[in-house]
């Protein structure tokens, strides 16, 4: 998602407004989300380490070939980001079934939570990492040609340091719903069977597993949030400072880049900090209650909603007030990260994990932030574009065929 951290360079060289700025997130997201049941099917049955491989490779060359096109070929620039998100989505997919065979379940939460810790970390080190070579550089291409080379580098640790697994090494565990009931999966100390079965009754029985529905629908409503406090907040920090008149229009490339600093630090160090507490809390609370892990996350994220709006509202007033809001925001919102996928594995049979987190990521980006960027992009410009009219004196039809001037 390099194009989210210098999402202005980008619209200025290629003259685009908000609602098609916005496009680019959700093209990335909609190829992202319908390819992850196609790897979530071979994760379950195939060599994980080769589809891991395959991915890093694909989002890597791609990024590096985007960096060469030119204004002229937008509609390229929007299907190279189709492909990053193929090759992301086969990364997201197989990863943590890939920590799960690994670890025991005893280690397991620990070992997701530092997988979890680094995506907050890898986003605020892209926003600055990209913002860095931006200005360095005068022009953002070259943060697109520095990032595959963090992916060829983690392409290198994959093979030469991260051993294949066997995919049932974790079948002792899974198969619990989140109340200790069995809700449509075999009891915790059950054997389970090694026998791959058919997809559509991998799904079938997810579809039974009514903890898996709701904590699904949990991610949902955090992926829509997220995805568009990822996208437009370092561009509406700007316009605020704009306002303010702390900075100046940006007219020609590069432009500033000190939101898209800072925000990435806040996401860096909300991430650490809202990762490693989910994950401490979480194991503790265990022990006293077995919904603790969906307590914190509902908890986590009623909690972050108020600091989120009251954020956005006190921008006009103080950027210092709006900074420290998204802070605690974010914070909470981090808690959710490595706590939503450990339940997944806990409750879901190790035969079907791969298509039970395929399927999360569908859902999840579907009806959460493959249209939150979008839907705000359109809602920015509508409302620009009804400003315009009403300053230029242009009238508005009522419902029922009336119409009102502005001065009414």
């Amino acid at each position: 998602m390099t194009q989210t951290w210098i999402l202005l360079d980008i619209q200025t060289y290629f003259g685009i407004h908000d609602s098609k700025a916005g496009f680019l997130q959700t093209v990335f997201l909609l190829c992202y989300m319908l390819s992850a049941p196609f790897f979530g099917y071979l994760g379950d049955r195939y060599n994980r380490k080769i589809i891991l491989g395959a991915g890093i490779f694909l989002w890597s060359g791609v990024t590096l070939g985007s960096s060469f096109i030119t204004e002229s070929y937008f509609w390229l620039f929007i299907l190279s980001r189709g492909l990053v998100g193929i090759g992301t989505s086969s990364y997201s997919t197989v990863a943590p079934t890939f920590i799960a065979d690994l670890f025991e379940e005893g280690k397991r939460t620990t070992m997701l939570s530092f997988f979890y810790i680094f995506i907050p970390v890898g986003s605020g080190f892209g926003y600055i990492l990209a913002s860095s070579v931006t200005q360095a550089t005068g022009h953002w291409h070259w943060a697109f040609r520095i990032t595959p080379c963090m992916g060829g580098l983690a392409l290198v640790f994959l093979i030469l340091l991260v051993p294949n697994t066997n995919q049932r090494t974790a079948k002792v565990f899974g198969g619990q719903s989140i109340t200790n009931t069995t809700q449509g999966a075999a009891k915790k100390h059950e054997p389970h069977s090694t026998a791959h079965t058919t997809w559509c009754k991998d799904v079938k029985s997810l579809g039974k597993n009514r903890s898996f529905i709701w904590s699904t629908l949990g991610l949902t409503a955090v992926a829509f949030v997220t995805g568009a406090l990822g996208f437009w907040m370092p561009l509406f920090l700007y316009r605020a400072e704009l306002l303010h008149g702390i900075v100046s229009p940006c007219l020609e490339e590069p432009c500033s880049s000190s939101n898209s600093l800072i925000f990435g630090g806040i996401t860096i160090v909300t991430g650490i900090l809202g990762v490693i507490t989910g994950a401490e809390v979480s194991r503790r609370c265990r022990k006293i209650s077995s919904k603790a892990d969906p307590l914190l996350c509902s908890i986590s994220m009623f909690t972050s909603a108020p600091f989120l709006y009251v954020a956005i509202m006190v921008a006009q007033e103080s950027i210092t007030a709006t900074y420290v809001l998204i802070a605690f925001g974010e914070f909470f919102l981090s808690l959710n990260w490595a706590v939503v996928t450990d339940m997944l594995l806990c409750i879901v049979e190790p035969n079907c994990q791969s298509t039970a987190i395929a399927l999360q990521i569908l859902v999840s980006h579907f009806l959460g932030d493959s249209g939150s960027p979008y839907l705000i992009g359109m809602a920015l410009r509508t409302k620009a574009t009804f400003q315009m009219k009403r300053a230029s004196g242009t009238s508005f039809p009522r419902s029922k065929g009336a119409s009102v001037s502005p001065s009414q």
